[in-house]
């Protein structure tokens, strides 16, 4: 199993910043994709940012310029860094994860985990 553990979401005005930390730990062999997510009332979940094991970075066209992702890979963390804050912004963020783990028997197994969420919100 690999769990994610979700830090740094709060409450904050628009123009702020927030930066969240997402810690993976577990039965990691290799983390390939990690990645954060975010969920508001009555939307669909939408990917944020992601980031591969190779150093590629991606954002949704409206964090660009605000938003970075970054990644410690010797602590199997990754960060969200968030500036300029909108009220758009608010929802729960979710840190997602993708890789190999040793699984039973001690075979790698693929896998995917999510954070429990993080709740982010932007006043005006």
């Amino acid at each position: 199993q690999v769990q994610l553990e979700e830090s740094g979401g709060g409450l904050v005005q628009a123009g702020g910043s927030l930066t969240l930390s997402c810690a993976a730990s577990g039965s990691i062999f290799r983390l390939k994709t990690m990645g954060w997510y975010r969920q508001a009332p009555g939307k669909q979940r939408e990917l944020v940012a992601s980031s591969s094991s190779g150093g590629n970075t991606n954002y949704i066209d409206s964090v660009k310029g605000r938003f970075t992702i970054s990644r410690d890979i010797a602590k199997n963390t990754v960060y969200l860094q968030m500036n300029n804050l909108k009220p758009e912004d608010t929802a729960v963020y979710y840190c997602n994860a993708a890789g190999l783990m040793v699984g039973l028997e001690l075979k790698l197994e693929s896998f995917t985990s999510w954070g429990q969420g993080t709740q982010v919100t932007v006043s005006s």
